[in-house]
């Protein structure tokens, strides 16, 4: 698994563009969850339906945020990764804390759903970090 992860960093940091759309997709998929899945089935995730307009307008910034990037941005994609990745790890942090404090509400399909998406969000956060370190070890202006 470590390698596959340390060939995809390899790959994206030579095609950083790549990156923003994967993020940009994801944070559509995240935003699309939130406002039609779990909204509709929000009983059998147990999260109240007053935080899930909060989630999925971070994830829509998110993704409106990556698309920019990827069909604007044409260099320096080094702090703008960072940004990205960053801003996925303060809302895996927020899931995190919602998750703890909405615990006793959630179901298991829930917690499941929730500890699921951080995992994901997590290893894009990883990916991304480590991209932009590659990146600005590539340019040799470490």
């Amino acid at each position: 698994m470590k390698r596959i992860i340390k060939n995809i960093i390899i790959q994206l940091a030579s095609k950083p563009r790549i990156l923003f759309l994967v993020d940009s997709v994801g944070a559509l998929l995240t935003t699309l969850s939130l406002i039609v899945v779990l909204r509709t089935f929000h009983e059998l995730i147990g999260m109240p339906l007053s935080v899930l307009p909060y989630l999925s307008i971070l994830s829509a910034c998110f993704c409106i945020y990556s698309a920019s990037c990827f069909l604007f941005l044409k260099q320096n994609w080094v702090p703008f990764i960072r940004i990205i990745g960053i801003a996925n790890l303060l809302y895996c942090v927020l899931t995190l804390g919602l998750v703890l404090v909405y615990f006793p509400q959630l179901t298991p399909f829930g917690i499941v759903y929730f500890l699921g998406e951080i995992m994901i969000v997590g290893v894009l956060v990883y990916i991304e970090l480590h991209v932009a370190t590659a990146i600005k070890r590539k340019s040799g202006s470490l």
